[in-house]
C-alpha cells in the first residue's frame, strides 16, 4: 500500500476574537486566555467613552462605561491592559478611530517601557474617520483635521514604527448601514485615494518613499451570508487597488500594491430569533474571504453566536474561534491553489462589480472626493436609502431571513433556556470604580514617584504642559504624533487630549440622512403602510392637531443610528413629524427637544446596553418637565430582564432585532399614543373600537 502523499499547506491567516470589556484588569485576563486557546492576535475592543474622547466622568459617559470594551482613560490602564503580554511578539488590532492617534502613543509608550524596539511593532489601528461619519458615529473632530491626525499618524508609523499599518480602510461598518457591494468597494476606495493625496501632498514622505506608504494602507471589510457575492466582492475590491496604485500613484513594486485586509463577518445581521441559525450564518460569512486564495484575508475575527443578545461569553467567543481552527487546520482548503480562476460565472460577476464601483467613484470624485461628499450629505443618504430598500424587501418576504420571517416554527433551544444567563454582564458597580480611578489617576500623575519612582521631571513635562504643547502644534502645521506621545509620557487623559483638539479644531454633528432619503415603501391603498398612515391621520384629527409628532432620540455614546435612521424615515413616510437631531445626545437634551416640540411620542434607540442607565433618566426628566403622559418606547439590544425592567419603569414598549417590521413598530406607536391619550383603539379599517368604560378610566 502507497503512502498518502498530503501537499503542503499554506500559512493560515491571523485568527482574532474582537475583544474588551468592564476594566483593562478584566480585559488582560481575556486575552491572555485567548491567546493559550491558539489566537494568533490580538484584537481590541475599546468602550464608547474612549472612542470618542471622553473620560470616564464625563456627563455624556454614563451608563456606557466598560459596556462595549474597555475603558483605556491614560497610560496606567494601558499598561494593566497588556501586562504580561509582551508587545514586540504581538500582532494588535485596534478598533480606534476619531482618537486612533491618542491609543497608539499609549500603546508605543507601554512597549518602550516593556523594554521593546518599536520600530518591530506590529499590528493596525483602524483610524478610518470617513465611515464613522457615515454608520458608526464615533467622530469627534470635523472632516478636514480629522484627516490631518490620519494623516499625521501615517506620516510618523512610516518613519518610526515601519511594520505598522496606520490606517485601516473600513467598509465593514458600510455594509451594516445598508451600502451594496458596489457602495462598500467605491466608498472605502475613494477614502484611500483622499487618504493617500492627503499623504502626499503634506509633504511629509518623501516621494522615493511613498511606496512604503502605500504597502502600509489595508482595509477592513464585511462578508455577509451571500457568500458568493461576497467573494466576488473580494476579488473586484484587488482589482480596483490594483489599478489605483498603479495608475494614480505610479506604485511599481507588486509587493507595495498588494491588497491587504482583515476581515470580521456581519454583526448586525445575525438574529436574536433562533440565534442558534448564526453559527452556519457565520461558517459561510467566512468561506466568502477564505475560499478564494487570491483574495483571502490576512485577518479573520468572528462574531458569537448570541451577539444580537448581548455581550458573549468566553465560552461563546472560544466556540467562533474553534469555527476558524478547524477550517484551517482539519480541511484541506489551504492546500490548493485558487478555486475560481477560469470560473466564467465569477469573472462576469467581478467584471460587473469593478465597472460599476469605477462609476461611483468617478461621481464621488466630480463632487470634489470622499471629504466633499460626506459634508454634502450624499453619500449618508445613499446608504440610508440603500439600507431602507434593504429592510421592505424583508418585510415584504422577498428577502428571506430564516427564523425572522419565514420558518418561524421552532423547538425550544437549550443555548437561550436561560435567556438571563446567555450572555455576559457587565457589572454596573464597575463604572463607579473606574470614575474613582480616572479621578485620583489625575490628582497623582504629577508626584514625584508617578512612573514607580523612576519619573526624571526634567524629561517628562507635566501634564497641563503637555497638553499646552499640544494645542500649540495643533495651531499649526507640525506632525501632532509627536505631541501626542508626549502626552501619553505625561499622564494626560483621553478625555484632556481630544479635549483639547477640541478646542482648536471645533466638534462635528455628521448629516443624519433621513431628510433626503426616498421613499423605500409606498403607502398603497390596502398596503399596510396605508393602514398605518390612516391611523395617524385620525390619531391627529382625534386629537386636533395638524400632525402627529416623534422624536427619536440617540442618548448616550452609541453611534449606531441605522435602526433609528430607518425608524425616522419610514415614521415620515407614514405621516408624522419627524423630530431627529442624530446621535450622541444627553437626556437632558432629548427631554428638552420633546417638550420644545410638545411631541407625542419619544423613542429611544440604544444598542450599547447603556439602556438600563439612560432611559429611567429619561423618564424621571419627562416626569419632572411635566410630559409624565408621553409615551417613551425603547429599541436595541435588550436582554429580557432589562427589558421587563424597563416596562415596569414606566416605558411604554420595548423593541428588539426580532422585531423586525418597522411598519408594525410604527403602528404599535400609533397605539401607544391612544393608549396614552384613552383614545379608543383602531381596528383595521380605522374605525374605533369601543373599549370598556371600566378600562377607559384606569
Amino acid at each position: 500500500m502507497s503512502e498518502v502523499t498530503v501537499p503542503d499547506k499554506d500559512r493560515p491567516w491571523l485568527m482574532r476574537t474582537y475583544a474588551g470589556h468592564s476594566t483593562a484588569e478584566a480585559s488582560n485576563e481575556l486575552y491572555r486566555r485567548n491567546l493559550t486557546k491558539g489566537q494568533t492576535g490580538l484584537s481590541v475592543a475599546f468602550d464608547l467613552p474612549t472612542q470618542t474622547g471622553y473620560d470616564p466622568d464625563h456627563v455624556l459617559a454614563r451608563g456606557e462605561v466598560g459596556r462595549v470594551g474597555v475603558p483605556v482613560s491614560h497610560l496606567g490602564d494601558m499598561r494593566r491592559l497588556f501586562e504580561g503580554i509582551p508587545l514586540e511578539q504581538m500582532n494588535t488590532s485596534m478598533t480606534i478611530n476619531a482618537t486612533a492617534m491618542w491609543l497608539l502613543a499609549l500603546y508605543q509608550v507601554v512597549a518602550e517601557e516593556q523594554g521593546a524596539d518599536v520600530s518591530r511593532l506590529q499590528g493596525t489601528t483602524q483610524n478610518d474617520i470617513v465611515k464613522e461619519y457615515l454608520s458608526r458615529g464615533t467622530h469627534v473632530f470635523p472632516p478636514v483635521p480629522s484627516l490631518r491626525l490620519t494623516t499625521d499618524m501615517i506620516a510618523y508609523t512610516v518613519a518610526h514604527l515601519p511594520r505598522w499599518n496606520p490606517v485601516n480602510i473600513c467598509s465593514y461598518h458600510l455594509q451594516e448601514a445598508g451600502a451594496t457591494p458596489v457602495q462598500e468597494i467605491s466608498y472605502a476606495m475613494a477614502t484611500a485615494v483622499a487618504v493617500l493625496d492627503a499623504v502626499r501632498d503634506s509633504g511629509q514622505v518623501p516621494a522615493e518613499e511613498f511606496g512604503r506608504v502605500v504597502a502600509r494602507i489595508s482595509f477592513f471589510v464585511n462578508a455577509g451570508v451571500r457568500f458568493v457575492e461576497e467573494m466576488c466582492k473580494m476579488r473586484a475590491f484587488t482589482r480596483v487597488w490594483e489599478r489605483i496604485t498603479s495608475e494614480r500613484y505610479g506604485i511599481t513594486d507588486p509587493k507595495q500594491r498588494r491588497f491587504r485586509y482583515g476581515v470580521q463577518v456581519n454583526s448586525l445581521g445575525l438574529t436574536e430569533a433562533q440565534p442558534e441559525n448564526n453559527v452556519q450564518r457565520i461558517v459561510l460569512e467566512m468561506l466568502a474571504v477564505t475560499l478564494s486564495k487570491d483574495a483571502r484575508a490576512r485577518a479573520v475575527q468572528l462574531p458569537a453566536w448570541n451577539e444580537a443578545l448581548g455581550l458573549p461569553r468566553p465560552w461563546d467567543q472560544q466556540w467562533s474561534l474553534r469555527i476558524q481552527q478547524v477550517l484551517a487546520h482539519e480541511s484541506d482548503l489551504l492546500e490548493y491553489e485558487d478555486l475560481f480562476d477560469g470560473s466564467h460565472v465569477i469573472e462576469a460577476k467581478v467584471e460587473t462589480l469593478v465597472k460599476e464601483s469605477w462609476a461611483e467613484i468617478e461621481r464621488i470624485e466630480e463632487m470634489g472626493g470622499v471629504m466633499a461628499a460626506v459634508e454634502s450629505g450624499y453619500l449618508k443618504s445613499q446608504l440610508v436609502s440603500s439600507h431602507a430598500e434593504r429592510r421592505a424587501r424583508i418585510e415584504s418576504g422577498k428577502e428571506r431571513i430564516i427564523g425572522v420571517n419565514c420558518y418561524e416554527a421552532t423547538e425550544p433551544s437549550p443555548l437561550t433556556a436561560d435567556l438571563d444567563t446567555a450572555i455576559m454582564t457587565v457589572d454596573a458597580a464597575g463604572e463607579a470604580s473606574t470614575v474613582a480611578a480616572v479621578r485620583r489617576w489625575r490628582e497623582t500623575r504629577d508626584e514625584p514617584f508617578w512612573r514607580e519612582g523612576t519619573r526624571d521631571p526634567g524629561l517628562y513635562p507635566s501634564a497641563e504642559q503637555a497638553l499646552r504643547q499640544l494645542k500649540e502644534a495643533a495651531a499649526t502645521d507640525a506632525n501632532l504624533m509627536e505631541a501626542t506621545v508626549e502626552c501619553a509620557r505625561a499622564g494626560v487623559t483621553t478625555g484632556e487630549w481630544a479635549g483639547a483638539l477640541r478646542e482648536v479644531f471645533g466638534e462635528f454633528r455628521a448629516p443624519t440622512g433621513v431628510s433626503g432619503a426616498p421613499v423605500a415603501v409606498t403607502a398603497e391603498e390596502g398596503s399596510a403602510l396605508a393602514t398605518v398612515r390612516h391611523g395617524v391621520e385620525r390619531t391627529a384629527a382625534d386629537l386636533g392637531v395638524g400632525k402627529l409628532r416623534l422624536l427619536v432620540g440617540k442618548p448616550g455614546l452609541d453611534g449606531h443610528s441605522n435602526g433609528a435612521e430607518q425608524i425616522a424615515v419610514r415614521a415620515r413616510d407614514a405621516g408624522f413629524e419627524v423630530v431627529y437631531q442624530g446621535i450622541r445626545l444627553t437626556p437632558e437634551e432629548i427631554v428638552a427637544a420633546a417638550v420644545a416640540e410638545d411631541v407625542h411620542c419619544v423613542g429611544l434607540s440604544i444598542l450599547s446596553g447603556s439602556h438600563t442607565e439612560l432611559v429611567p433618566d429619561v423618564l424621571g426628566r419627562m416626569r419632572e418637565a411635566g410630559a409624565g403622559d408621553v409615551p417613551v418606547i425603547v429599541g436595541g439590544i435588550i436582554p429580557s430582564a432589562d427589558a421587563r425592567a424597563l416596562r415596569e419603569a414606566g416605558v411604554a414598549a420595548v423593541f428588539t432585532p426580532k422585531d423586525f417590521g418597522i411598519t408594525e413598530i410604527i403602528g404599535r406607536i400609533v397605539g401607544e399614543i391612544r393608549t396614552a391619550n384613552r383614545l379608543d383603539k383602531l381596528d383595521q379599517h380605522d374605525r374605533p373600537v369601543q373599549r370598556d368604560p371600566q378600562e377607559v378610566t384606569q
